[in-house]
């Protein structure tokens, strides 16, 4: 998921959230609101109580493993890598644009380029949508570190100057196309990790990241979480079928520009 802020002449901002991962669908547990800290890297935050030690190691590594990826394939493509941050929080944290809670799912903020999580995101998504396995864990992180490299590509920015200059239906199209991208790019993420780490996939992983793509599709959301009817033209982030198939591509080809074929192929063939 993504979230926009926009400034303009004095203080209008424009917030514009693409919901992914089922947002509003999604109820963590009430939990008490404390202080939270900075891990010594300083590329992981925590915010409110404190996941257990284990949850947050593991999303402190998968966030470092994409960091380090993502340092070495931009630069061959031709761009200047930056990091991102990442807040780990509970039921609420303070952001730029105000309150995030935890019914919003994880997200990425463009404005201060950081990637907000709740952890028990991840408990919903076994239970609810099926989504078994760590390394459904590692896709969706590695989905919101996918925006972060679309900010630094400047597919984000193109995204927003649409706002309020084509139809909904129009918007939405570009946005699946950015989501999509965003599932591409996890694909390659995981795709240099195995070449990087050695061992960083275990048998069934792919699998586990195709499963969670599949079980978060707008048709999925809409036909068995929402109204009951699939309505093509409110999709903002693509069919179960075409988010594994954009997050299989670019584990299979490992070519950041062959993603870009999302911004030029016809809808209907996506």
């Amino acid at each position: 998921m993504l979230l926009f802020l926009r400034g303009s002449p004095k203080s209008r901002i424009i917030v514009l959230v693409l919901l992914v991962l089922g947002f509003l669908l999604f109820r963590g547990p009430l939990l008490n609101f404390l202080g939270g800290g900075e891990t010594p890297g300083g590329t992981t935050q925590q915010s409110g109580v404190a996941p257990d030690d284990e949850m947050y190691a593991y999303l402190s590594t998968i966030m470092g493993d994409n960091e380090q990826v993502w340092s070495q394939v931009l630069p061959t493509a031709g761009f200047q890598f930056r990091p991102a941050q990442m807040v780990i929080y509970s039921q609420r944290t303070r952001t730029p644009g105000g309150i995030a809670d935890a019914r919003m799912g994880p997200f990425y903020l463009s404005q201060d380029e950081t990637i907000y999580i709740d952890p028990t995101f991840f408990r919903e998504l076994k239970e609810k949508f099926g989504a078994t396995g760590d390394f459904a864990e590692a896709y969706v992180v590695a989905h919101e570190y996918g925006h972060h490299v679309q900010n630094i590509l400047g597919r984000l920015d193109q995204l927003h100057s649409l706002h309020g200059k084509v139809s909904d239906t129009e918007y939405n199209h570009q946005s699946v196309r950015v989501e999509l991208h965003a599932d591409f790019l996890a694909g390659i993420f995981a795709r240099f990790a195995q070449e990087t780490f050695g061992d960083f996939l275990e048998q069934g992983d792919i699998e586990e990241a195709m499963r969670c793509a599949e079980a978060i599709g707008d048709d999925r959301l809409q036909r068995d979480y929402g109204p009951g009817h699939v309505n093509p033209d409110s999709f903002t982030h693509g069919t179960s079928a075409q988010r594994a198939k954009w997050f299989n591509q670019g584990f299979t080809s490992g070519d950041v520009k062959v993603g870009e074929a999302l911004y030029s192929l016809p809808y209907d063939q996506l």
